[in-house]
């Protein structure tokens, strides 16, 4: 894979407020009859009505790698001020070296309030006529900007000045795959925008986080959207704020101890994505970046058997790295691009990944990767129907799976018999801890979590409370305490533990499975759950286990044993399951019954053992091999650590 020209790609300011436009089109040619023009206004002026938008022609050219390449120059802040009232409907006044033109529409060309030539933001977007158009074809969405306005149009800052790194870029660095505890969040349900989340992030960092998993930011077509259908992959979308505030949110993160991973669509893409929305509409029978691939899912594939495919997602991950010093990627809906372990798909795009920051030697912000004797960047899979084989067969370092999930919901729904399958899968049984790729030794691990943006609440299993006309459901919340040994074998578990936003204070909503109210409602952060008593019992639960977790190794890398005996403990509601290495051990006992329980454990060593959850039911004197009596309460569990 290679890197594309970003360098002439997209909008790129010059001296004296000079912009060139540049944008890859292969097989549109101006030796069919094709024309292109770019449309500019500035971002005040885009509700003015008697503000029309600027219109510029760009030039044909061959790009001696991807073929067919527009550009253009266009002074924006050097242009005379039109002459305003005079001009008729269609007149075409000549500006730039380059030939282009800028054309009114609808008479004058402005208003004496117009903020052309001025700094700040300015809106465009592609309009491209074609012999094989009825009529031109408007508001293309450039797939290079790095900035985006309202709806399906780029931008760019006229006097953009780039964020200033702040000095932790030189020291931060990743944290390694085993100690990760992972905060999922969306940010408009969140905190809104970047800024919110900003001054939320000690607020994580203090309940025990130390890496954020930001669901998309790309541009979008929608104001409300999950963002799983990107049209602009190369920056945030303008809901959530400016590319520097999204810079200033990873620094900020990174001075907090927390690490920030994208969760990044590559398989698929919006209907208005420049590649799926031009060729759709000219009618052509091929496509240079889009067609079907693996699994057609989601929105419109791409077609990673061209090297235009490949080059390009490739570079929209390196660009993410590079520009905004995140820490990793999620790969949303691997089976869309995924063709095997050798394939050219999603195994490829890991692949180059890998080597693309291994050859960087660390240097630069870079260093953040580099630690212990290893390479730390996180490349997650959503691999949900071969997450093992991902992990053991690929570059990925770690993947989602709801086989865990799966279990924790069978029991909450009342099948006992699957707390036995719950106790392999919070061991991640059949998961490797490393892998070897080409001489390279990966650490492998896979994410477990109770709840993530794609499945509705875990309270929703306890009983559901209608809102309104059965249309809106919501977990009942005065069932939280059934939550406890869920959430105690969730965090003290083999793994990487992810919350999803909102988890730890006991949100309640639920997610249909299917339809337009799936992705098109926001479900806020009801922050004040934070105070009631639901809330509280939960926030002090989370934090006291992630403390349990930090201050513990082997709750992060020990052993995890499942202590599997039917009739000694699954068969009565109970689990049972230990943590060890050379620094301790630990028993950890869930009571998934709504009755207190009392049993015996045999424990390895004897000694003294702290029941780390709190309460008095310490134990001394333990006799190693004998049985020892363990209270376990109902909806909750015991947490017993070697002194």
């Amino acid at each position: 894979m290679r890197l594309l020209p970003m360098d002439k790609l997209g909008p790129h300011e010059r001296d004296g407020g000079v912009v060139d436009f540049g944008i890859l089109l292969p097989w549109i040619s101006a030796n069919n009859g094709d024309r292109l023009f770019v449309k500019l206004i500035h971002e005040r002026d885009q509700f003015m009505q008697d503000v029309p938008a600027q219109r510029f022609e760009l030039q044909h050219s061959m790009d001696s790698s991807y073929g067919d390449y527009w550009s253009a120059s266009i002074p924006i802040g050097g242009l005379p001020t039109p002459n305003l009232g005079s001009s008729r409907a269609g007149s075409v006044v000549r500006s730039g070296s380059n030939g282009g033109t800028r054309r009114a529409s609808n008479g004058s060309h402005r208003t004496p309030t117009g903020s052309w030539g001025l700094g700040g933001r300015y809106l465009y977007r592609y309009e491209l006529e074609s012999p094989l158009l009825a009529a031109p074809l408007d508001w293309i969405v450039d797939p290079y900007a790095r900035e985006y306005g309202t709806g399906q149009q780029s931008a760019f800052t006229l006097g953009y000045e780039d964020h200033a790194w702040g000095p932790i870029e030189a020291s931060w660095k990743t944290p390694e795959l085993r100690d990760l505890v992972v905060y999922e969040l969306m940010l408009h349900e969140f905190a809104w925008n970047l800024d919110g989340a900003i001054e939320r992030l000690p607020y994580l960092k203090d309940l025990g986080v130390n890496c954020v998993e930001l669901m998309p930011v790309a541009n979008v077509a929608r104001s409300v959207d999950w963002g799983f259908e990107p049209i602009g992959p190369f920056g945030p979308d303008e809901r959530f704020g400016k590319r520097r505030d999204l810079q200033r949110f990873v620094q900020s993160a990174h001075e907090n101890g927390i690490a920030v991973v994208l969760d990044m669509i590559y398989g698929h893409t919006g209907e208005h994505f420049a590649y799926q929305y031009v060729y759709s509409r000219l009618g052509y029978r091929e496509n240079p970046l889009m067609g079907p691939f693996a699994k057609d899912m989601f929105g419109p594939s791409v077609d990673y058997h061209r090297a235009f495919a490949r080059d390009f997602f490739f570079t929209v991950n390196q660009f993410w790295l590079d520009r905004y010093h995140v820490d990793g990627i999620r790969y949303d809906c691997v089976p869309n691009y995924w063709d095997g372990a050798l394939g050219e798909g999603y195994s490829n795009l890991v692949y180059n990944t890998y080597q693309a920051v291994a050859a960087t030697g660390g240097e630069g912000h870079w260093q953040r990767f580099f630690s212990n004797g290893g390479m730390h960047l996180v490349q997650c899979a959503e691999q949900l129907e071969a997450p093992v084989e991902v992990v053991e067969k690929t570059y990925s370092t770690c993947t989602w799976q709801n086989e865990t999930l799966s279990a924790f919901n069978a029991v909450a729904q009342g099948d006992q018999t699957r707390l036995t399958d719950l106790g392999f899968r919070l061991g991640l049984d059949n998961y490797p801890e490393q892998a070897q790729h080409n001489g390279h030794t990966l650490a492998k691990s896979a994410f477990q979590y109770l709840e993530n943006h794609d499945h509705s609440r875990f309270l929703c299993n306890f009983g559901t409370q209608d809102i309104f006309m059965g249309a809106v459901l919501e977990g009942d919340r005065s069932r939280w305490f059934k939550l406890q040994p869920y959430v105690i074998g969730l965090l003290l578990a083999k793994g990487v533990p992810l919350l999803w936003e909102g988890q730890e204070v006991g949100e309640s909503y639920h997610v249909p499975g299917s339809g337009f109210a799936r992705i098109g409602r926001l479900r806020p952060v009801r922050w004040e759950f934070f105070y009631d008593d639901a809330g509280r019992g939960l926030i002090s639960l989370h934090r006291n286990l992630l403390a349990l977790r930090r201050d513990n190794h082997l709750f992060r890398r020990g052993t995890f044993y499942f202590h599997n005996h039917w009739e000694q403990w699954q068969s009565r509601g109970l689990l049972l399951f230990s943590r060890y290495d050379e620094s301790g051990y630990a028993l950890v006992a869930l009571n998934f019954t709504d009755r207190d329980q009392q049993t015996e454990f045999w424990f390895p060593s004897g000694g003294t053992y702290r029941q780390a959850l709190g309460g008095s039911d310490n134990l001394t004197s333990v006799v190693a091999g004998a049985p020892t009596l363990l209270n376990v309460p109902s909806n909750y569990g015991g947490v017993w650590l070697s002194s």
